[in-house]
């Protein structure tokens, strides 16, 4: 008897374990505000951590392994009563085929990041309506990563997920907090699903995945051909940028991957990058640093 209920445990925590999408540590710092007594900050960190990592978000059936390695880091600059106002700091990586290494897929920061919040107050999602700004905020983010994640397995893949975001977004809009809308800035939520779904930016896309499906995933096992790869998906880049060169997707991938671009075409195999180095430095000038590493 001890061993049929010991095997139907192992199921049940395998079947609960296989349906969350993401493995992602929420953070909440809250050292820029005064006083001693910081509990409320702590169990609004537990509530996203449990509101995140315990709901299914897709009905695609992730095992262990599979799972997206995200965090979040919210930084709270502003608090009063139930009023809060700070900044968040996502990230997410995904597993290079035939390694251990992470490859960065997002990397983003959003400094409109307001919202209230009553100590234990429950958080909840409806697809349909709008509940509050930071569940909203939360979900929004979610359904990015897992788009971008997504994105980087299969050509466009990712889109069911961002027009599931741009849904919450256009269901905040009217709520009055800043990032939702068009006239709120050029680098907000707003532009950035705007951009991810236009087809003005399929290039993008479309560098995402051959950048990670078929430059980073064969390079344990060739990594000229990865970097020929890589090489390909960056000269897309360097075409959104011929029709757009203040594209703010452009910002959001080297956010992401200067470093590792950097470390790829440094080392490893002898590779002709002049032509990359000439493409990056037109792309992303700010990471001018990096790519005089590139020879």
């Amino acid at each position: 008897m001890r061993k049929i209920l010991l095997v139907a445990f192992m199921l049940i925590v395998s079947v609960s374990v296989s349906a969350q999408e993401l493995n992602c540590s929420i953070t909440v710092n809250a050292d820029k505000i005064p006083g001693s007594n910081k509990q409320v900050f702590k169990t609004l960190e537990n509530a996203l951590n449990e509101f995140v990592n315990r709901k299914k978000w897709t009905q695609q059936d992730y095992k262990i392994q599979e799972r997206i390695e995200c965090n979040m880091t919210v930084t709270i600059t502003e608090y009063s009563g139930d009023a809060f106002k700070g900044n968040i700091q996502i990230q997410a990586s995904r597993p290079v085929y035939g390694s251990v290494y992470l490859t960065p897929v997002f990397n983003f920061k959003d400094d409109n990041f307001a919202f209230n919040y009553t100590e234990f107050q429950p958080l909840q999602y409806s697809k349909d309506n709008f509940g509050s700004n930071l569940e909203s905020l939360i979900t929004f983010y979610v359904y990015t990563i897992l788009g971008m994640d997504a994105d980087s397995f299969a050509l466009s893949g990712g889109t069911d997920y961002f027009e599931t975001a741009q849904n919450i977004l256009v269901l905040a809009q009217q709520s009055g907090f800043k990032g939702w809308n068009q006239n709120d800035g050029s680098r907000t939520r707003y532009t950035l699903i705007d951009n991810l779904l236009s087809s003005t930016y399929e290039d993008f896309r479309n560098a995402t995945y051959l950048y990670h499906r078929k430059g980073m995933d064969i390079m344990a096992s060739d990594a000229k051909k990865g970097k020929t790869v890589i090489a390909e998906a960056i000269q897309l880049l360097k075409n959104v940028y011929d029709r757009r060169p203040e594209a703010y997707l452009l910002r959001v991938f080297m956010d992401s991957k200067a470093n590792e671009i950097t470390d790829v075409f440094k080392d490893g195999p002898s590779f002709n990058s002049s032509q990359v180095r000439n493409n990056l430095q037109k792309i992303s000038p700010l990471n001018a640093d990096n790519w005089v590493k590139i020879k």
